[in-house]
């Protein structure tokens, strides 16, 4: 193989991952849902981890955690705003 050969070769591999982290394949679900959680859901949450790390990833466990703590700063925040 020539070199001209090889680095046509390179460009076309180069090409082919550009495009899969351009257009990642999500993942579709071969396991049962957790309970509470939508395959719409599911998939929302694939392109969140796709686009955040830049490739497609495993989603091994999902669970959902409830925590007020959003709120909680959501209101220390509104309340501290107020003048005294």
């Amino acid at each position: 193989m020539t070199e001209i050969e090889q680095l046509q070769a390179q460009v076309v591999e180069l090409t082919r991952r550009m495009e899969q982290y351009e257009h990642p394949q999500l993942p579709v679900p071969s396991a049962k849902l957790p309970a509470g959680i939508t395959e719409p859901e599911l998939i929302a949450i694939s392109a969140a981890v796709a686009a955040f790390l830049g490739l497609r990833a495993h989603i091994r466990q999902i669970r959902l955690v409830s925590s007020n703590a959003w709120a909680q700063q959501g209101r220390v925040f509104i309340q501290a705003s107020h003048r005294l």
